[in-house]
């Protein structure tokens, strides 16, 4: 479904990104994994055209998607929750969720406002409340629903529980899991390895900008001087 191939990436005179590629499946969950900095996020704003990718293809479909700007890319199906949740404060969580909410590829079932308290019951009673008045991990919760209500093809989370509470990490992770069951596909960046380990079909580990292994959970799972070489955990 979605394809990069020798994707590179500058900021400024700075290269960041040195030929990245990777495949994702319909249906798939797939996994960026890598060190602090060495080329995550800018492979994920590569991919939605927040930094101009300068060379390689991205396709969706066979369609390039490079020089498309961000908001056709997202309508073509691709949601993000980005780093750091990004909702907006002086809206109500309700007005976040249905602020960008659409259905540009005609979903039979498509996402709703009921569909996301359903997913996050704890977001029903905070409907009202403002963004900035929420924890973090409703924020999270809300960042996800919102993306949901854009009803992608393929769900896009950056640092998906990063410093949220255990038990919230877990609604986190059974949420994921139950949208990987409904079929969607997802990209995710985090460093909680158990939970993507339980999570993902695939793994790609970067570093310096490029894929230095990809492989399965089990693959990922036998291979402690892997983990422990090109994660540090």
């Amino acid at each position: 479904m979605l394809s990069l191939r020798g994707v590179t990436a500058h900021y400024g005179p700075s290269q960041a990104l040195f030929g990245m590629s990777l495949d994702i499946a319909p249906g798939q969950v797939v996994t960026l994994l890598g060190r602090n900095g060495m080329g995550k996020t800018t492979t994920i704003h590569a991919l939605m055209g927040i930094v101009a990718a300068t060379g390689g293809s991205i396709t969706l479909d066979g369609q390039e998607l490079i020089g498309q700007p961000s908001f056709r890319i997202a309508n073509l199906g691709l949601g993000l929750v980005p780093e750091g949740r990004q909702i907006f404060p002086n809206l109500t969580l309700m007005e976040n969720l249905v602020a960008t909410a659409s259905n540009h590829l005609g979903r039979a079932d498509p996402w709703t406002v009921d569909r996301v308290m359903a997913l996050f019951p704890e977001l029903a009673d905070r409907a009202g409340s403002m963004g900035s008045l929420l924890s973090g991990g409703e924020q999270q919760m809300l960042a996800i629903g919102r993306a949901l209500m854009t009803n992608p093809r393929l769900l896009i989370l950056d640092e998906a529980t990063e410093g949220l509470a255990p038990l919230i990490r877990q609604k986190i992770w059974a949420a994921l899991g139950a949208i990987r069951d409904e079929g969607l596909s997802i990209l995710v960046v985090d460093k909680n390895l158990s939970d993507l380990l339980r999570l993902a079909d695939r793994h790609y580990i970067v570093r310096r900008g490029q894929v230095a292994w990809q492989g399965s959970s089990a693959e990922l799972l036998a291979d402690d001087g892997l983990r422990d070489g090109l994660l540090g955990v």
